[in-house]
């Protein structure tokens, strides 16, 4: 899974942004505008949905649950500091999806017992994306944290999250994680679309791969 967060405060590069991943094979957008007007994200949110829904793509919207609620958006991703997911969860009801943010593993215990349908778990490094950024997590750390699930027996889907390039991938789907979500090694692509068909194509592998291996 290739989840692709937009990288602007600006409505039509936002756009723009979101039709190259898209066209580049990804079916999973967040809509991130923090600190925007809401009249601004709301149409954002608008136009975004129609080109969503001519694609069968998803999308998520960071933090604006009742803007999620308005349009019908197919749901939110919150942050630490974003509505409780409970709280999201009773405006949108039981078919929206909600992501909501972790950085340790006891952030992930702690959400495994709110109704939501996946974590973004990072940063895997610094980035520039993101303000009051939380501890870097590292490879090493998606192992550990991983592994210290498997070991609860907790298993929300995890998508990793933080500064991720291309190079990055592999390793990082290797330590159990269940998908990637990119934001800047997209958008600042010299050729955003391509960029994109080159992740999908490369977590389909693995998926295929990890496939394989269970059926064996």
């Amino acid at each position: 899974m290739l989840q692709f967060i937009t990288n602007s405060s600006i409505p039509s590069v936002i756009l723009e942004q979101a039709a190259a991943a898209i066209e580049g094979g990804c079916r999973w957008i967040q809509l991130r505008m923090k600190n925007s007007p809401h009249d601004t994200v709301l149409s954002t949110a608008r136009e975004l949905k129609s080109i969503c829904a001519k694609h069968e793509c998803i999308l998520v919207i960071d933090d604006y649950v009742e803007i999620a609620r308005e349009l019908q958006l197919d749901g939110v991703h919150l942050g630490k500091n974003d509505m409780h997911p409970s709280k999201a969860r009773m405006r949108l009801g039981m078919g929206a999806i909600i992501g909501a943010t972790a950085n340790t593993f006891e952030d992930i215990r702690d959400l495994s017992l709110q109704d939501i349908d996946y974590i973004g778990l990072g940063p895997f490094r610094y980035t520039t994306t993101k303000a009051n950024l939380s501890p870097i997590i590292g490879l090493e750390g998606y192992a550990a944290i991983m592994s210290q699930c498997r070991a609860a027996k907790i298993h929300i889907p995890t998508v990793a999250i933080g500064g991720i390039t291309y190079d990055d991938i592999a390793p990082i789907m290797e330590t159990g994680v269940n998908g990637i979500a990119v934001s800047g090694a997209i958008a600042e692509a010299a050729k955003p679309t391509e960029e994109t068909r080159r992740m999908v194509d490369l977590l389909q592998t693995i998926v295929e791969e990890r496939l394989k291996k269970i059926k064996q």
